[in-house]
């Protein structure tokens, strides 16, 4: 910490105004590195852990701060938005905030499921599973799940995925453009192995995500996955002199 100890001296509870010196020190970027603990703004502040504590609860409540369980409090970073009635990209989003995107590949093999080859309306047949944790910076963000026919996507298996797009890759590799589909999108509590690959609390809520895109031809790709919701937002946009789309019409993404 840098800033000179001191005792608050303004009106008000003690709580609110530490509050309103460390939202100041804040907007300085002070705290770029890290944020301190408890034990230090109780030494800082000259004030009980009671009143540190009800600060930093103020600030968490704003969106300004996160608490991680036998980590300490962190700076949020900004919600990464997805828009609605469009073929989004993850991977295009990350990167557009100055974030690199990259994946730890857990599984790229081919598979039977009854379940993914009924959605992708090609029962009994071999799929691609492709399942990767996406990281913004090295900090897990999303976990996802994709079924795709092994009979015209079975070239993606010779892929490395680590920093590369899907969708991208469907259409250099097999000659494949996605053009309509839909998505579901739900809150969720993560079981245990989902928490675990995206660093979250047992109360953590996450979206669950669950995707069918189609070609011309008819379905290619059934995803599932969870994102972390503390850093995505969704955001529909329209105009009072067009119609609304609800439904895919342009691909803009890469996944």
């Amino acid at each position: 910490m840098t800033a000179r100890p001191q005792t608050p001296v303004g009106e008000g509870p003690l709580w609110a105004q530490v509050l309103d010196d460390l939202r100041r020190r804040l907007g300085a970027g002070e705290f770029a590195d890290r944020f301190p603990g408890d034990a230090e703004l109780v030494e800082h502040y000259k004030v009980s852990r009671h009143t540190a504590r009800e600060a930093v609860r103020h600030l968490q409540a704003d969106g300004l701060l996160e608490r991680r369980r036998g980590q300490g409090s962190f700076l949020t970073k900004p919600a990464i938005e997805q828009p609605l009635g469009t073929l989004y990209s993850l991977y295009r989003s990350i990167e557009d905030t100055g974030a690199v995107q990259r994946s730890v590949v857990r599984y790229l093999e081919q598979r039977h499921d009854d379940k993914a080859a009924a959605m992708l309306g090609c029962p009994g047949e071999p799929l691609v599973y492709l399942e990767r944790v996406r990281l913004s910076d090295g900090e897990p963000i999303a976990l996802d799940c994709s079924w795709l026919p092994a009979s015209s996507c079975g070239g993606l298996l010779e892929l490395d995925f680590t920093h590369a797009a899907l969708y991208e890759q469907l259409a250099e590799r097999c000659g494949i453009r996605l053009t309509s589909g839909w998505e579901r999108i739900r809150p969720v509590l993560p079981d245990r192995t989902q928490r675990s690959l995206l660093g979250l609390d047992a109360r953590q809520p996450a979206f669950a995500i669950e995707r069918l895109a189609n070609s011309d031809a008819g379905p290619v790709e059934w995803r599932h996955g969870v994102i972390r919701a503390d850093r995505f937002s969704f955001v529909a946009r329209w105009a009072t002199t067009s119609r609304v789309d609800t439904g895919f019409e342009r691909t803009e993404g890469s996944a």
